[in-house]
């Protein structure tokens, strides 16, 4: 095998990878007793924070030879992480069959192709559970065993995924000199928050995690229901899970993620995805159990212009959630107030 393995020469595009900026948020929260800072992982050149687990599947890959010149990558994404990943087959010059289903906007459909990445849509969710990931799943096991010289990054378990982010954490940690009280961390992989945890405990760092997990996922327990933002929560818990990852998770709404975006943009103009609007309407539904004078990070994982025809659609908006726009451009105006849209606080063992 290590007779194939691949001379990994990095440059380019894929050396812009990581060392994103850490940015403080001085409008998001009035009145807030904390400091609240955020990681702005859209600056990676593909746009999320997803090109660095991406880069370092295929070069790890690549060098261990289980990656041969002339491979077929093969992976199911409905977004970033195909993205990601199209963006670093192109540059290697490998060919990429991206698995998507209905829900994949054809913003993102156009991005992958423009990478040169194929597209293999499973028009129908997997019969036995109703869900559109087990049928992704299945099609890339289906490519897999009819094409040869062909290989599944597999994102959901590939520990590369989560060994990514320990160089996210390394560059929060060093540009916050290492007073992170609070990280938090939206979840679907599982990899940002693993890879998080992981240095972490390496380096002894007393950081509270706190995990953002979406209302209608499986993986911290919720119940499964119908959700409309893409990007973080699943229907499958994935296998870079542990049960003592974070110390706790905040379940929150697609009304939250949304509110979240729109406040952002408006008092801090930055446009980001609907994964960050979640994350940092975790730390506003959590704010009361945060130390004051505590250091809070907030990882943003994508920027916003994929979102441009949802989130940021005031008819979309509007189509799906009545208007809400008063939550956003009137100042203080609490979410909570509507009691079937109170997020979930959920202890977790660790």
């Amino acid at each position: 095998m290590n007779g194939h393995a691949a001379v990994v020469a990095r440059g380019g595009v894929l050396s812009a990878v990581g060392n994103t900026p850490l940015v403080a948020l001085k409008n998001f929260m009035t009145g807030a007793r904390f400091r609240l800072f955020a990681k702005l992982e859209g600056f990676n050149p593909g746009g999320s924070m997803k090109d660095r687990p991406a880069m370092r599947m295929i070069e790890q890959g690549m060098r261990s030879g289980f990656i041969r010149p002339g491979a077929v990558i093969i992976e199911s994404s409905s977004g970033n992480m195909g993205i990601g990943l199209a963006q670093v087959c192109s540059y290697y010059g490998l060919r990429f069959i991206c698995v998507v289903d209905p829900k994949t906007t054809q913003q993102n459909i156009r991005l992958l192709q423009i990478y040169g990445a194929q597209i293999e849509l499973v028009a129908e969710p997997d019969p036995q559970t109703g869900e559109f990931l087990k049928a992704r799943i299945d099609r890339v096991k289906s490519l897999l065993g009819s094409t040869e010289n062909s290989f599944w990054p597999n994102q959901y378990a590939n520990e590369n995924n989560s060994n990514a982010h320990h160089q996210t954490m390394d560059e929060i940690v060093s540009a916050m000199r290492r007073k992170v009280d609070y990280l938090f961390c939206t979840v679907s992989t599982c990899g940002t928050l693993r890879g998080c945890s992981e240095y972490l405990r390496k380096h002894k760092l007393n950081t509270k995690v706190i995990a953002v997990d979406a209302k209608g996922s499986v993986i911290f327990n919720s119940e499964k229901t119908k959700r409309l933002i893409p990007g973080h929560g699943a229907s499958v818990r994935p296998q870079l899970f542990r049960d003592d990852l974070a110390n706790e998770c905040v379940h929150v709404t697609d009304i939250d993620s949304v509110v979240g975006c729109r406040r952002l943009l408006r008092r801090e103009a930055i446009l980001a995805g609907g994964s960050s609007g979640a994350a940092l309407m975790a730390v506003h539904h959590f704010q009361d159990r945060i130390r004051p004078g505590s250091n809070c990070v907030v990882i943003l994982p994508d920027r916003g212009e994929r979102y441009l025809d949802t989130i940021y659609s005031d008819l979309w908006v509007k189509e799906h959630f009545g208007d809400i726009s008063h939550f956003w451009q009137e100042p203080d105006v609490n979410l909570d107030m509507a009691s079937s849209r109170r997020p979930e606080l959920q202890m977790v063992e660790v």
